[in-house]
Order: C-alpha cells, then sequence, then structure tokens
C-alpha cells in the first residue's frame, strides 16, 4: 500500500503515465486520467482520513454479438472497454464504508450479509450480495472503506452494475486473497448479486466481460463452466473505430421489459420440453410455430427465432474474425441488429411508443454512414446505447450527427481494453 501522498505525486509526476496507457489506450486520456485519479484520492482523504491505500478499475463492457442470448446458455462476443469504474481503498475491520461520487455513503456490518427485501435495487444489496456470494464460495472476505467513481454510463447499456459489481469483487480479492479469486468466479458472484440481491435478472455476459477482459468470446452451454476464448482484433489497424452513442433514454424503468426477454423465451422451451432454447434448432422451432403461437403468442415465437438464429450468428462471427475477413464480421453486426430490432423487438418499449431513442439512432447512423460503416442496438436494449462500426474518415461527420441529436459528448469513441478488474497500483 501507498500513502495518498505518495501516490498523488506519481500521477501528478507522471509516474503512473505507462500503467495508464495500458488500461486506457491513448494518449490522449492521459491528463485525464491522471487529474481523474488524483481527484479520487484527494476526495477519500476528504472523507475518510489520511491511511494508506490502493486503488483498483473495472471496465464497463461492449456487447459485440450476441444480444440477449447468454441468459438461454448461449454464445456471446464480448469486450472490456475503456470506460471503467475506479476505487480507492483501505482495508477496515469488520464493515464496509462506501461513498460513490455524488451519493451517500453506504455502510455494511460484515456479520450481516442477510438478503433483506427492501434492499433491492439498492447499490447496498451489490455490496451485501458480492460479499455474501464470495463468502459463500470460500473466499475470504474483509471490510474496507472506499471512494468509487465511475466512467460507465448509468442506464446506458455498457454494464455499470458489473463494472461496480467486478470492482467490488476485485478488491475483496486484492485486499484478503491475493488477487488469486479468478476473474470467472468474480463474474458469477457479480451475477448471483444482481439476480437474487439486486432483484434484477441478468445472464453472465456482462460481468465476464467486464472481469475476464479484453475481446472474449463466451460459451454459456454449461452454465457453472463457461467456455472462454480469447479472440484478436485491431480496429484501429483495420480502418475503423468503435462507436457508443448515448442517446439518453434511461434503463432505470424498464426492470420488467428485460424481465419478459428471458421469460418469453424460456416458456418457447418448456413447450419444447426444454429448461432453456440452446440446442434447439431452428427446424424445431419451425415445426412447433403453429403450436407457439396459440399458447404463447406470436412475440414469443419471434423471440426464440432471434435467438436461435443470433447464437449461430457469433459462432459466425468469431469465425470471420479469425480468418480476418472484416467485411463479413461487419455484414453478421448488421444482421444482429435487424434481428434484434425485428424479431427480438427490444428496441423501444411498448409502453411509450412516442420516444423511441434508440429506434432513431440506428434510422439516422443508417442515412449518414451509407457504406461507412454499420450499427446495431447495444446491451439489453429499449433505451441507452447503440453501437457503430465507423472508417476512420466518416467519424466526424458521424460524431457531429449523433451529437446533434442527443447533445455534446453523447458519442464516445472507445477502445478494447486488454484487462478486466485489476488493481492499478
Amino acid at each position: 500500500m501507498n500513502s495518498i501522498r505518495t501516490l498523488l505525486d506519481r500521477f501528478s509526476s507522471g509516474a503512473e503515465d505507462a500503467r495508464l496507457l495500458e488500461l486506457y489506450r491513448s494518449e490522449s486520456q492521459l491528463e485525464y486520467q491522471r487529474n481523474r485519479y488524483q481527484q479520487a484520492l484527494q476526495r477519500f482523504l476528504a472523507l475518510f482520513g489520511d491511511q494508506p491505500v490502493e486503488l483498483y478499475s473495472a471496465p464497463g463492457r461492449t456487447e459485440i454479438g450476441g444480444n440477449h442470448t447468454d441468459h438461454q446458455q448461449g454464445r456471446v462476443l464480448a469486450a472490456s472497454i475503456n470506460l471503467d469504474a475506479i476505487a480507492v481503498v483501505s482495508p477496515l475491520e469488520g464493515q464496509v464504508r462506501l461513498v460513490s461520487e455524488g451519493m451517500e455513503e453506504i455502510q455494511l456490518d460484515l456479520e450481516d450479509l442477510t438478503y433483506r427485501e427492501e434492499e433491492k435495487e439498492t447499490t447496498l444489496s451489490l455490496v451485501k450480495g458480492v460479499l455474501a456470494q464470495l463468502k459463500t464460495g470460500g473466499a475470504t472476505i474483509g471490510g474496507f472503506t472506499a471512494y468509487v467513481t465511475s466512467d460507465v454510463l448509468v442506464g446506458a447499456g455498457l454494464s455499470s452494475s458489473a463494472a461496480f459489481e467486478t470492482l467490488i469483487g476485485t478488491i475483496v480479492s486484492g485486499l484478503y486473497n491475493q488477487m488469486q479469486i479468478s476473474p470467472v468466479e468474480i463474474a458469477m458472484v457479480g451475477q448471483q448479486a444482481e439476480n437474487l440481491y439486486f432483484g434484477k435478472p441478468c445472464g453472465l455476459m456482462d460481468q465476464m466481460a467486464s472481469s475476464v477482459g479484453n475481446l472474449v468470446a463466451i460459451d454459456f452451454a454449461q452454465p457453472g463452466e463457461p467456455v472462454i476464448q480469447q479472440v484478436s482484433c485491431d480496429l484501429d489497424a483495420l480502418g475503423y473505430s468503435l462507436c457508443i452513442t448515448d442517446t439518453k433514454g434511461s434503463h432505470a424503468d424498464l426492470t420488467a421489459e428485460y424481465a419478459a426477454v428471458p421469460q418469453e423465451m424460456r416458456a418457447v422451451a418448456e413447450q419444447m420440453g426444454q429448461p432453456v432454447l440452446r440446442g434447439i434448432t431452428l427446424e424445431q422451432l419451425l415445426e412447433q410455430a403453429p403450436a407457439i403461437r396459440t399458447q404463447l403468442g406470436d412475440r414469443a415465437l419471434l423471440r426464440a427465432l432471434h435467438f436461435v438464429q443470433e447464437n449461430d450468428r457469433v459462432a459466425h462471427q468469431v469465425e470471420a474474425l479469425e480468418q480476418q475477413d472484416f467485411q463479413r464480421f461487419l455484414h453478421l453486426v448488421e444482421q444482429s441488429g435487424a434481428s434484434s430490432f425485428q424479431y427480438l423487438q427490444n428496441v423501444y418499449t411498448n409502453q411509450d411508443v412516442q420516444h423511441q431513442n434508440v429506434s432513431i439512432a440506428l434510422a439516422v447512423s443508417q442515412a449518414v454512414l451509407g457504406d461507412d460503416g454499420v450499427c446495431r442496438v447495444h446491451g439489453g436494449g429499449f433505451a441507452g446505447t447503440i453501437q457503430a462500426y465507423v472508417r476512420h474518415r466518416a467519424v466526424p461527420r458521424y460524431q457531429q450527427a449523433m451529437e446533434h441529436l442527443f447533445g455534446a459528448g453523447s458519442c464516445h469513441l472507445l477502445h478494447i481494453r486488454p484487462f478486466g478488474g485489476v488493481k492499478v497500483v
């Protein structure tokens, strides 16, 4: 551990620049990140006093392929990104005291990790859930004080909650387990915390991409033992930029919409005698289509059709990247976006058809980009972000068009980060 003064000096002098470049992938980010870490250290000092500290980071993620496939034991392709949550941390006996930027302090007694219904959908529930599940899994847990600040857009489909869960798991791994808790275990604990304690149904993709890091293909056929494959892709060298646009529609009140997607997919699977859709073929689905329509309705069938084809599409995307056939990869991205809009139907909510931020973003993206890129809905959908792969030459006009619609700073140029949850210093 280092004193706060030592770390402030190291960041201000540029002594940590090499580490920052590893994490944030761009020299243009250096001054901003130096200042960000210094401000976090100073805020910790003001809140908790001068004590030895460590710094931790966990990234947001971008879903590359496999939209709503993870909860059906499907395949996904995802990447950690250079937007992250960071924490200044010091050990504390018996309790957690945590302040997130702009929020009230939360306190947690480690002797009381019991689930409480009234704590659902709170930061406290996530911290408690991660600690409880780590303890159940046999890890050593302990208390800490922490100040957390995050650049991962909240409610925008970049998995701010998964980054936070990964951050808490990585802190416990670093402080009390010599960084020996595996990224896969931290991811699974994060999912359990979100499902059981926070009360939001989710698959495992978000946590896995944040915790493991880099560009990864993940196969959830055996949920307890996901198969993880690192995939190589240098977008800059291929002449493309990865753009994520925040359409300013929040995920905050959409839990029921998200929950309906896995519920309807599972209902189809159960009608066909299976617990999830993984393993059901397109031919089998088409054979049972009349009965599914009668029993469950058309949307459930459409969503099942999306899953079966999207799951295969992920394998084709990985194959295209491995064969360095980037144009085929882009075509598959385009197909994924069309399937999500038409069949999965997670681009807008039927509860508020007058506001279709994501639909507008996709329509304008296609009009502006033409042959210079492709776009798709990103993440859970219904609100939040879209993803676009844009030729370098088209980035200025694309950013201008998106920010004309959604405001300055809404279109982000991202880089794939080669690390998941880490101890920074």
